[in-house]
């Protein structure tokens, strides 16, 4: 079998089939392996902040998925560009498979977020502007999905959710760089970051990094996977067109 001359090559199923089949079981034991030692690590091995107690080993699920969220739609954003600009239909698939997940990912920020800043804000909720813009991200999520379900054309859908995602995009930009745009806001700093003063200690950064890995290969397997059996789902469709026409 010839080698692809480009990474668009991969835009072609039949490809992307046969290279996930390699990669998404690496991807999935990878993901297990590093979410079970980073969070064993984090929880049960890691000690009490000074300040928060343990309280801030939630950080291990918050940051990473807080990351994700964020990342996800950025991924989105990508792939739906790919789509309005080639009309790679692989593409704008793997951006529909993506968005559940980016869902998930954002409900457990806000959750553990929630449960993080109760004892450290003294509420569980807080207009802060990062948090209110992640809020906002989360209805951009549900407003996507929701408007893949409700067009039946595929073509039209993937075009109508490439722009939705865009508009998203700025919120997804706001949530990164709220606490740098306005400085009053509750949310602390960057828990990963150059500067010394707003690292995170050095007891919770490899746990946190592992944490990361884990998050990051588990959306991998499952992006994947979704966008297999989103491929499968079309051609299904497409097979029973024919038989209807014929």
């Amino acid at each position: 079998m010839s080698r692809p001359n480009s990474l668009w090559e991969y835009a072609n199923p039949t490809r992307f089939m046969r290279l996930t089949d390699k990669v998404l079981p690496l991807a999935a034991v990878g993901a297990g392996l590093c979410l079970l030692i980073g969070l064993f690590w984090g929880f049960f091995l890691t000690p009490d902040d000074y300040k928060q107690g343990s309280t801030v080993k939630i950080i291990f699920l918050h940051v990473p998925s807080a990351m994700m969220a964020i990342n996800i739609w950025v991924m989105m954003l990508v792939t739906s560009l790919v789509w309005l600009i080639r009309r790679h239909h692989v593409s704008a698939l793997a951006a529909r498979a993506a968005a559940p997940i980016g869902l998930t990912m954002t409900l457990i920020a806000l959750f553990t977020g929630a449960i993080w800043g109760q004892p450290m804000w003294g509420t569980y909720w807080a207009w802060d502007p990062r948090l209110t813009s992640f809020m906002i991200l989360f209805v951009f999520y549900l407003g996507y999905i929701a408007l893949w379900a409700a067009i039946e054309d595929p073509d039209t859908a993937g075009d109508l959710t490439s722009i939705l995602c865009l508009v998203g995009s700025v919120f997804a930009l706001l949530s990164r760089y709220a606490v740098n745009f306005w400085n009053q806001g509750l949310h602390q700093g960057a828990s990963l970051s150059v500067d010394k003063e707003q690292h995170v200690d050095n007891a919770f950064y490899l746990p946190l990094l592992v944490s990361i890995a884990g998050f990051v290969l588990l959306f991998i397997a499952l992006v994947l996977l979704r966008t297999r059996t989103e491929i499968r789902a079309r051609r299904i469709s497409a097979l029973i067109a024919r038989e209807r026409q014929g």
